[in-house]
């Protein structure tokens, strides 16, 4: 009976001395994507488009008054 009370208290030794008491840490990574759709992409275009025809229509306005301050020497 002593041999098997002693047995049992030396594995439950070695199980405590083996087995450790902290916390594994997990990472959770958590990546962001962004997604484009059609629409999206067709809007974004549009206003490209939009700021580009103003400042085309800007840049019309002040060649054609340049143009009628220097006048047409023909």
């Amino acid at each position: 009976m002593k041999k098997v009370v002693l047995t049992l208290a030396v594995f439950a030794t070695c199980a405590t001395a083996f087995t450790s008491c902290r916390e594994t840490e997990t990472e959770t990574i958590v990546k962001e994507v962004e997604v484009e759709t059609e629409e999206a992409a067709e809007e974004a275009g549009g206003i490209l488009e939009r700021a580009g025809e103003k400042a085309d229509q800007e840049v019309n306005k002040e060649i054609d008054q340049a143009i009628d301050e220097i006048g047409d020497d023909n």
